[in-house]
């Protein structure tokens, strides 16, 4: 009965960024209890599930562990330096910035010592494996740095050791795999290779195009691919049935852009095979076999959608069941999914009489078109739909403002026009707001500044575990006026100052201090405490699931027969409030903690907070203080020193203390 109910759960670390959950059944493990554990740490854990066989390390380690030990021994053997491998072996390939050495430096070099030794003796039969993880050369290294106590980043040195430079700068001195000592690291290194790819943006077209090359960099990445390819191959059926579950250990695990196999058809299975035989490595017998049964791909495609994976055992296809949590916007969009769109964003229906606004600008930034699409969705949604979701499938939700487009009309002195734009957001947020029908924002990753302000203007927001949120304008000379100082106000102040005789005070410095120090949510339950989230708000884990819950909670809204909620007043606390921030600001330049324009920056964004010059405290429109903040916010880019900023956070990508 316990054998019944047990099985393995081999979670990778750190599991709160790392996706991937390895499930193993014992012999006697009872297909429901799999099922359930399974659907659980999906849906409630946010978890990639993968199912492996019991056999040593499971799937991703065990692919990991032997083709990396390859690449340090084929790194070692053939005379490449640290610096080296890292440009090689990292995002060029779609592998994490960490690449090869870093990584190990995070890992712990006796972790992965021990991960290597551990592994050797419970697979002596694969022959593949153990050329590669019983290599002298990289072997005695890894004893040699061990024996110092260069463990990697919890010894803080390894593979790289920190050192202090002129005026104390950080340096990062890699390690001379020859004489294991560290060196100064010089020179960035260049490879014409890498210089030709670097701008072609399809992983698969860039890979086949830096493999096609013949230098020193094109020949590891080749080297490292194609002993991948065939290792992969021979893993199955062994640890798995199915590639696919390999691809998913190795994206999910290590984040990878994507598995072998994915890469292996992005090049041509057969084409890939030629080179790989020319290198020396010879594909498992049931990848030529697939070929010959005229399958020329690992996974089958609808467009760029897989539907299924090739089973070797069954020589044929496993379809893939659709998840029902999971929704895709591309497949939404095929057929007469798009209702409407423009440059910046598309409206997309999502069937069950609920559309989904998407954003698609760099970074998803709010510009003019993202607006505009915005203020049309929401007509079109009133008359033909019961309710809208809005959010996306990149990366970040959205990075806020086009800052481009506000400095050039600042730089140009097109103040009507600048007001204008300001003002049309300013209506954008508060018709979303006002909505007669629900609108659920669905943000993840980066919602910041503009990004924010569209998250609090939502009817309700679920939002994903791993969101990065914040009102981050004054970090560019700036102050927030896409609604999101008033917004903030109306969260924080308006509940308390319902009590009578509550001290405005310490609400309005918790305002002040968020704002004005830039402070971003490292979470969505951050985002909850510092108000920008609320108690009715959702939190997901799996980010797969975002747009599929949004969308359910807007049908569940429209269904219970949602009500856009009444004008609310805002509470202003005044002359004296103002006063004792303004002390506070003086302060803190008199200390010398902020700088003479951070004075100026924060004094408006105190001004807006208290309401202006009021003579004492009182309830105060909304439209009253959104006019205060677009005056703010105008007046601020005006002067040159907000411009200067804003350059600064376009050229460099980091706040300009000026």
């Amino acid at each position: 009965g316990f054998r019944k109910h047990f099985l393995g759960t081999h979670f990778f670390n750190p599991p709160r960024y790392l996706k991937l959950l390895e499930i193993i059944e014992g012999p006697d493990t009872l297909p429901e209890v799999t099922t359930f554990i399974s659907e659980f740490c999906n849906v409630r854990l946010g978890k990639g599930i993968v199912n492996c066989k019991d056999t040593p390390n499971f799937i991703g380690n065990r692919v990991f562990a032997v083709t990396g030990a390859y690449t340090m021994n084929y790194v070692m053997e053939n005379g490449y330096t640290v610096p080296e491998v890292e440009s090689i072996t990292g995002p060029t390939i779609g592998r994490p910035r960490t690449a090869t050495f870093r990584l190990l430096d995070l890992v712990g070099i006796d972790v992965a010592g021990h991960v290597s030794s551990n592994l050797a003796p419970l697979i002596a039969e694969d022959k593949m494996a153990q050329e590669a993880l019983t290599a002298k050369k990289p072997a005695s290294l890894s004893k040699k740095m061990i024996e110092k106590g260069w463990l990697g980043n919890k010894t803080k040195v390894g593979y790289f050791k920190m050192v202090r430079g002129e005026g104390g700068k950080k340096e990062f001195w890699p390690l001379n795999l020859e004489t294991v000592e560290h060196e100064p690291a010089g020179e960035k290194p260049r490879f014409d290779s890498i210089g030709k790819v670097r701008g072609i943006e399809d992983l698969g077209e860039r890979i086949k195009a830096l493999i096609a090359e013949d230098d020193k960099a094109a020949k590891l990445a080749r080297m490292v691919m194609y002993q991948s390819f065939a290792y992969s191959s021979f893993c199955v059926p062994e640890i798995t049935d199915l590639p696919s579950s390999i691809d998913d250990a190795l994206r999910w695990g290590f984040a990878h852009e994507a598995g072998p196999f994915e890469i292996w058809d992005k090049l041509g299975v057969a084409d890939a095979i030629k080179g790989m035989k020319a290198e020396g490595f010879k594909p498992a017998a049931w990848v030529q076999e697939m070929l010959k049964g005229g399958n020329e791909t690992f996974y089958q495609y609808d467009g760029d959608r897989k539907t299924g994976i090739y089973h070797p055992e069954k020589k044929k296809y496993h379809t893939f069941s659709p998840d029902p949590h999971v929704l895709s916007l591309p497949i939404l969009k095929q057929g007469k999914g798009i209702v409407k769109r423009n440059d910046g964003a598309t409206l997309i229906d999502m069937g069950d009489g609920i559309a989904c606004l998407e954003f698609h600008t760099k970074m998803n930034a709010l510009d003019e078109d993202v607006i505009t699409m915005l203020g049309e969705s929401l007509d079109i949604v009133e008359h033909d739909f019961d309710g809208m979701v809005v959010g996306n499938e990149g990366e970040h939700f959205s990075a806020g403002a086009n800052l481009f487009y506000i400095v050039m009309l600042a730089q140009q002195e097109q103040w009507e026009d600048l007001d204008l734009a300001v003002k049309t957001l300013q209506d954008a947020m508060m018709r979303m707001r006002y909505s007669p029908k629900p609108v659920v924002v669905a943000p993840a990753g980066l919602a910041l500044g503009g990004g924010a302000e569209v998250t609090m203007s939502g009817s309700r927001v679920v939002a994903a575990s791993e969101l990065y949120t914040g009102l981050v304008e004054v970090g560019v000379g700036v102050i927030p006026a896409g609604t999101g100082t008033k917004e903030m106000m109306r969260r924080v102040l308006n509940p308390a100052m319902r009590t009578p005789n509550v001290d405005p005070m310490p609400l309005t410095e918790r305002l002040f201090m968020q704002m004005g120090m830039a402070k971003v949510a490292t979470s969505a339950v951050e985002a909850l405490e510092m108000g920008i989230l609320r108690d009715v708000d959702r939190i997901i884990l799996n980010r797969d699931h975002l747009l599929a819950e949004a969308k359910r909670e807007a049908r569940h809204m429209a269904d219970a027969g949602y009500v856009p909620p009444r004008p609310e007043k805002i509470y202003a606390g005044g002359r004296d409030v103002l006063s004792t921030l303004r002390v506070g600001i003086f302060s803190f330049r008199e200390g010398g903690y902020i700088t003479e324009y951070d004075e100026v920056v924060a004094s408006k964004l105190a001004y807006v907070l208290t309401g202006g010059d009021l003579s004492k405290p009182q309830w105060v429109s909304e439209q009253y203080i959104l006019e205060l903040e677009r005056e703010a916010f105008l007046s601020l880019c005006g002067d040159k020193r907000t411009q200067d900023r804003l350059w600064h956070m376009l050229q460099k990508g980091k706040p300009l203390r000026n």
